[in-house]
């Protein structure tokens, strides 16, 4: 089974990031192909419950735009820089593939052969006229030219080659010792050209090797090689024995792992190749993408948790398969195209549902995971203060304080107290640390929450807090931002607006004061939406 990213909403809070880890600990108890993934920041209210009890953080995507390494691809038919290019059109055959990857020694992707490039490569040897060979051993050129070894001097052959058809002192007058001979079945003129110093003898045309001919050979350290093709033959293919670096072309197209699929569609269908390779950091071959593999379709599978508006989700969700949606809030805009299970029930935190989830499959959280869902639910709820929490809360607290063996209060106040430092911030990231997008009646909103322990700093810096909301809401094109500074010790909240004049005029003043506002979503969400509409 193919992975799948259990994952939170944008500006991911404290119930977001531990549902998440708590929901992925359960399904992999079962299969583990679960990730548990975030798409945002952790702030430090989270980072102080994930310290506490030693869990790692989710994994961070910032799209679900599928990538090159979500395509299925078998391990890459490639060429060593050495090889004879007959070598590489016998691949292609048998594999049924234009081009083939060439690489060095270390894997490192060198160049490509294509069908095209390889073709073009001979037609331009025709017009060449002295025959050379390029470096080789005697071993690769009697399988090249289907022949036998009748003696090998350890030598790499690397001179020219010629066919000797021409009177045997002009002949001699035309080699060098690094040369190659084509001769037939002529005894006089194998040795005379042993004794002359070159390379190799080719004797062609099955032709018979005599004994004397063999220890002339050796003592001048000439390898022989027999075939029974004829000398055109041979020449014909020596000249298929070209290395592949000396035809590969240079040019070719590199793709990344993480490249966007999208992406890698331009570059292939762009290339004269119609072919990528994928290459890691250091330049390894990883795979080949053709034109054929990007015509499957490709999607990430996902479960999203705490939230279930595309304004809320994961860039690239409407690229992803969504097969699971939990939550608690209200029913938003997220469209699926097969039926997936939807459990959205209106109680504190995303991290009780979980809580429950162990419960009725019968498994118990370790006491780390028990410490993780009860940050969440605490953190949700403000320590079972606001008016969201239910009674399903309290019994899911008291379920898993006992099982991470600590006092609920104590830690919430702890952890609300982390969660609550402005120090060192700018007043954008107080904006966007706990920030939500919705969509109301066809009117795009943010509603950012900042929980305060008294209003000293919205009060004294209210200017400036209005004058970036208002940059922020033109920045992020969105018809209404506000914020909300959630004082947790008085039961109400100062109310930030940057949006036209009738919203405005509605709200009456700028910041305004609003009494028992302590839940974004059960308190301010509900007023605000019968407001606008």
């Amino acid at each position: 089974m193919d992975k799948i990213y259990v994952i939170g909403h944008k500006n991911p809070d404290t119930d977001s990031i531990c549902s998440v880890i708590g929901y992925s600990d359960l399904l992999n108890r079962f299969e583990p192909v679960y990730i548990p993934a975030r798409c945002g920041e952790i702030n430090l209210e989270t980072k102080f419950a994930l310290s506490r009890f030693e869990i790692d953080e989710p994994v961070y995507i910032e799209s679900l735009d599928p990538k090159i390494s979500d395509m299925k691809l078998s391990p890459p038919i490639s060429v060593h820089e050495d090889v004879p290019t007959i070598d590489v059109a016998v691949l292609m055959e048998k594999h049924d593939i234009k081009n083939v990857p060439v690489i060095d020694e270390e894997g490192k992707l060198r160049g490509l052969i294509s069908e095209r490039g390889l073709a073009k490569a001979y037609v331009r040897k025709i017009k060449i006229e002295q025959l050379e060979m390029a470096p080789i051993s005697i071993g690769t050129l009697a399988r090249i030219i289907e022949g036998k070894v009748i003696f090998d001097s350890g030598r790499i052959l690397k001179g020219k080659v010629y066919t000797a058809i021409d009177a045997l002192h002009v002949a001699l007058s035309k080699l060098g010792h690094e040369d190659v001979a084509i001769v037939g079945d002529n005894e006089p003129d194998q040795i005379a050209f042993i004794h002359f110093g070159i390379a190799a003898l080719i004797i062609a045309n099955g032709a018979p090797v005599g004994e004397r001919v063999i220890n002339e050979a050796k003592a001048n350290n000439t390898s022989i090689v027999q075939t029974n093709l004829d000398a055109f033959g041979v020449g014909k293919m020596i000249n298929l024995s070209l290395p592949a670096k000396m035809v590969m072309a240079k040019d070719i197209p590199v793709l990344k792992t993480n490249d966007s699929i999208e992406y890698a569609k331009k570059i292939v269908y762009e290339s004269k190749f119609r072919t990528a390779c994928i290459v890691d950091d250091k330049g390894i071959l990883m795979g080949v993408v053709t034109r054929t593999n990007l015509l499957e379709e490709i999607k990430k599978s996902v479960i999203l948790l705490d939230h279930n508006e595309y304004t809320q989700a994961v860039d690239g969700i409407e690229k992803a398969e969504i097969v699971e949606i939990i939550d608690h809030h209200r029913i938003g805009n997220i469209n699926t195209v097969k039926p997936v299970k939807f459990l959205n029930d209106p109680i504190g935190s995303t991290s009780t549902i979980i809580t429950y989830k162990f419960i009725d499959a019968g498994v118990t959280p370790s006491p780390q995971i028990a410490g993780i869902l009860l940050s969440g639910i605490l953190s949700d709820t403000l320590v079972m203060k606001l008016s969201t929490t239910t009674q399903k809360d309290i019994s899911a607290v008291d379920y898993l304080s006992g099982i991470a063996g600590i006092d609920p209060y104590g830690y919430g106040n702890e952890l609300i107290n982390a969660g609550m430092s402005l120090e060192g911030l700018s007043i954008e990231e107080i904006l966007t640390k706990d920030m939500k997008r919705y969509n109301l009646f066809g009117k795009n909103i943010v509603i950012s929450q900042i929980m305060v322990a008294s209003f000293d700093f919205s009060s004294s810096r209210s200017n400036e807090i209005i004058s970036k909301m208002s940059k922020l809401r033109d920045s992020m094109n969105v018809d209404c931002f506000f914020c909300l500074f959630t004082n947790v010790f008085e039961n109400s909240s100062d109310l930030f607006i940057s949006s036209d004049e009738e919203c405005l005029l509605k709200f009456g003043s700028n910041p305004v004061r609003m009494e028992g506002v302590m839940s974004r979503k059960k308190d301010f969400l509900p007023h605000l939406a019968k407001i606008i509409k």
